[in-house]
């Protein structure tokens, strides 16, 4: 029945769109003051790491190990990703432009925060996140994608069914 409401609800659609627009903005603040103050990952990625030893440890071995071996090794390539992916992930909530890519790649990054064990804002941050999801379409009838996705949609369509009516002759 709620999954009904935030899927089909007009009034939904409404309280969806002040949801996405608060994710927005925090996403968007956060990866812009990230881009113009400059970033260095490699502090963040260190106190993670750290945080992997112990009988309880906040930061579970098999992320360390990813950290170690991929992330720090790579950390100019996240110190340009994490950034731009913040703000474009804020930008892309906020247009209501391919929202539902913009809630996973946020939810991927809520997700990556929390397994580097930053609690914060990221499981708050998830559960709207999740809440976007669930309602679909809906969470971006007022946005962009209210023109996009159909645009889209259609175009991509008609070229599958040019293609198999090419195949057929």
């Amino acid at each position: 029945m709620f999954v009904r409401f935030l899927r089909e609800n007009v009034y939904a659609s409404y309280l969806l769109t002040i949801l996405r627009l608060y994710l927005g903005w925090v996403w968007f603040e956060a990866g812009f003051k990230k881009i113009s103050a400059g970033f260095d990952v490699s502090g963040f990625l260190r106190g993670a790491v750290e945080k992997a030893v112990g009988e309880h440890p906040a930061v579970q071995p098999w992320w360390a190990d990813f950290i170690n071996g991929f992330a720090l090794p790579n950390a100019p390539l996240f110190n340009f990703l994490v950034p731009w992916g913040e703000f474009l992930v804020g930008l892309g909530l906020i247009l209501g432009t391919f929202t539902t890519f913009a809630v996973w790649m946020g939810a991927l990054m809520n997700f990556s925060y929390l397994f580097s064990g930053t609690t914060s804002t990221n499981p708050e941050m998830v559960l709207m996140e999740i809440i976007i999801l669930v309602a679909g379409f809906n969470g971006a009838k007022i946005g962009i994608d209210r023109w996009l996705i159909p645009l889209l949609r259609k175009k991509f369509t008609r070229k599958k069914s040019i293609l198999r009516n090419a195949a057929e002759v």
